[in-house]
């Protein structure tokens, strides 16, 4: 409490990713009470899943405790809980560990994989939002290749080593690329009897160039990169439907894989309780130039879930990182603002740049007004990523393994610890 015996500011953040975690860290001196709700107790790397489904990495590497992360701040608490509701007339935050009460609420729930309403893709294709997902990957990559080295059906055998990215954005490129990577360096000498020959990966992407977002040169090059790693690339092509079995393109083509990974689209992960008109387009929450949701005086949005809309960003901000670790700091600025009764300022982001990387020594990277493409943009994207990680021993763990894999070629991390049922597409634990 405040001088005045008054009980100081509740601020109430529903998630913990960056735009969550960068927000709280930035009321640390403020006089508020930070609470932070999330269905997960860590806060998660989102940049460098698709290693951890490709087997280079642990999950754990990329996972810390949120709690570690503001163990010395005193005004912040955090509650594992999945947000159930938002009541925004009695400013109440329903949640499967009660109700809880809040003065500002800021929702930074991110987003989820959007299958535009196809239900067949949504069962039959596996997402990667999250750790767990990424580790389902896993476990259905390295069981295939199991089951192909010793079915005695060609049919099936082809369709078990044939992997099907959808998507040419960062994570589809990146995934794809470490799928040809673990094909060339790992596939003959782990499985023999499999060659390099035998596993084909395929790119899908609707837009008529990979990395469609970023620049022309950055775009062509890692175009250049996927293809000599032996990726075969469909451009301006959409996936009508995918049974399990066969992949059926809109320009006809059939694929026959059992293993299809969907990175063609994001929705925000919208708490009930929002009238529609606070929505925007993508599933997201459409909010003012100092990310206060629509309608609303005392609820704000922030990362992947919010839609910035104004004259100038008709379609909001790209859901990146940068957006969301720029709009939590600024908010921060803003909340203490609006406590102390102080004029607040409207939220400007600064592109620093977006990077990907495609394989072994091979990256591109635009940087404002610079453009770099192979080894030293892959120097630079281990960099910023290593540097980005949460917590010292994550950052050495990470380090180390890519030390490992570089010079070694090969991994320690390809471990089928979950079973992965190709028929009904469930995941269970191994029981020993």
């Amino acid at each position: 409490m405040d001088k005045q015996n008054k009980p100081r500011p509740r601020v109430v953040i529903i998630g913990g990713g960056f735009g969550g975690v960068q927000l709280a860290k930035k009321l640390k001196n403020a006089p508020v009470d930070v609470l932070m709700l999330d269905k997960h107790n860590y806060h998660t790397f989102q940049p460098l899943l698709y290693q951890v489904a490709t087997g280079a990495l642990e999950g754990d590497s990329i996972g810390f405790p949120i709690r570690r992360i503001f163990g010395r701040q005193k005004n912040f608490t955090f509650h594992l809980a999945e947000v159930q509701k938002i009541n925004t007339e009695t400013k109440v935050v329903t949640a499967n560990i009660g109700d809880i009460y809040y003065d500002y609420l800021v929702i930074a729930t991110g987003s989820n994989t959007n299958y535009f309403g196809n239900k067949e893709l949504e069962h039959y294709t596996l997402p990667m939002k999250n750790i767990a997902e990424a580790l389902n990957i896993r476990s259905m990559l390295l069981q295939n290749l199991e089951k192909a080295l010793v079915t005695t059906d060609e049919a099936e055998r082809n369709a078990l080593l044939t992997f099907v990215v959808v998507g040419g954005g960062p994570t589809g490129v990146e995934l794809s690329g470490a799928i040809a990577e673990l094909r060339k360096y790992i596939l003959c000498k782990d499985y023999p009897g499999l060659c390099e020959a035998d596993m084909k990966v395929f790119l899908v992407e609707g837009k008529s160039e990979v990395l469609a977002a970023m620049s022309p040169q950055a775009s062509f090059k890692a175009k250049r990169f996927l293809t000599d790693m032996g990726i075969t690339i469909y451009n301006s092509v959409h996936v009508e439907s995918y049974d399990g079995d066969l992949l059926k393109i809109d320009d006809g083509t059939i694929i026959k894989t059992r293993n299809v990974l969907w990175a063609a689209g994001v929705k925000g992960e919208i708490p009930e309780g929002l009238p529609a008109e606070a929505i925007a387009r993508g599933s997201r929450i459409q909010t003012d130039e100092i990310n206060r949701v629509k309608g609303y005086q005392e609820i704000f949005a922030i990362g992947d879930v919010s839609a910035v809309v104004s004259a100038e960003n008709p379609n909001g901000f790209p859901g990146v990182a940068q957006v969301a670790l720029q709009q939590g700091k600024h908010l921060a600025k803003n909340l203490e603002a609006i406590i102390s009764g102080q004029p607040t300022t409207l939220f400007k982001y600064n592109d620093l740049g977006t990077m990907a990387t495609i394989g072994r020594n091979k990256a591109v990277a635009d940087l404002k007004k610079l453009r770099f493409q192979g080894f030293f943009a892959w120097i630079l994207w281990m960099f910023v990523h290593l540097m980005s990680l949460a917590g010292f021993s994550n950052k050495s763990i990470v380090f180390l393994n890519w030390a490992i894999n570089y010079l070694t070629r090969n991994s320690d991390n390809r471990l089928v610890i979950r079973y992965f049922d190709n028929k009904t597409m469930m995941v269970d634990p191994i029981a020993r």
